[in-house]
């Protein structure tokens, strides 16, 4: 009886609010950031919320693996020779390339072929055990990905850029944690190749809990370690509270774009050198 007094509160609580007609997400963030103050929703569910809003403001070149960190197949290649890539990069889904580096010719799932080990590899066609390949631009906002994903049933998209090439893969997965936060798995760790990706010339996307001494390593920057031991924390710091998503603020020679935050903490930065005019 607690509980549902609880959601009837909330419920009503909300729907006085939403009286008012919100002009802005901004404003329905606030809405709901004081509902979880009132104790009306749990923090998890807040995030939750949160996330959802925000994904129909984000696109896909903000969360997508860059073209330099694909993991992909040849299509000329033999099991022995794609194999050892496959096994030790632990995914489930590789782009696999025709004649050149813009030619994708499907998707191969590792579990398709598993049928290697009953039958004779020497009439073995990689193209044969290919998925149809979904292309997505980099300006698609996520909100409408997540759509298409549930409509096919899709996990995996390349991402083109303006000019029809790759610029890199975005999954379901990538999607999904915008909204519930990381998704861990075995496979998961924290090294320099996943809090940091380059996705333009001067564009960065980075992980908020990137260390300090990482984050001047790859830049090649000085941002003291003193007080604060992320660039998230650099970042909250000089924004003097904690900022909501989007907003910007230049730190030394770079701009700092909060691309994912929440009531509590930032989780994703996007970082652009600042380059002198000549």
């Amino acid at each position: 009886m607690t509980e549902d007094r609880s959601k009837n509160g909330f419920i009503n609580w909300l729907g006085r609010f939403f009286s008012g007609d919100p002009q802005s997400r901004k404003e329905i963030k606030h809405i709901l950031r004081e509902a979880e103050e009132r104790q009306l929703v749990d923090s998890d569910a807040l995030s939750i919320m949160e996330g959802a809003i925000q994904v129909a403001d984000m696109q896909v070149r903000e969360i997508m693996i860059p073209r330099s960190q694909m993991i992909c197949v040849r299509s000329e290649q033999n099991p022995q020779a794609f194999l050892p890539n496959i096994i030790e990069s632990a995914h489930s889904r590789f782009p696999v390339l025709g004649e050149n580096d813009d030619e994708v010719l499907g998707i191969l799932l590792a579990k398709d072929l598993l049928t290697l080990a009953l039958k004779d590899n020497d009439n073995f066609r990689l193209k044969d055990i290919l998925r149809p390949v979904t292309f997505v631009p980099e300006s698609k906002r996520l909100n409408v990905l997540l759509k298409e994903f549930r409509a096919t049933r899709n996990h995996m998209a390349v991402v083109i850029d303006e000019y029809g090439g790759i610029a890199g893969l975005v999954t379901i997965e990538d999607v999904l944690e915008q909204i519930v936060g990381d998704i861990e798995d075995e496979h998961d760790f924290d090294d320099e190749g996943s809090l940091i990706k380059q996705v333009a010339e001067n564009t960065f996307m980075v992980k908020a809990l990137t260390p300090i001494d990482d984050f001047n390593e790859y830049f090649t920057s000085q941002f003291a370690d003193i007080e604060f031991d992320t660039i998230g924390g650099i970042v909250v710091d000089g924004f003097g509270r904690l900022p909501d998503c989007d907003e910007t603020i230049q730190l030394n020679k770079y701009e700092f774009k909060v691309v994912n935050a929440n009531n509590r903490q930032i989780h994703l930065l996007q970082v652009t050198k600042i380059t002198e005019a000549k």
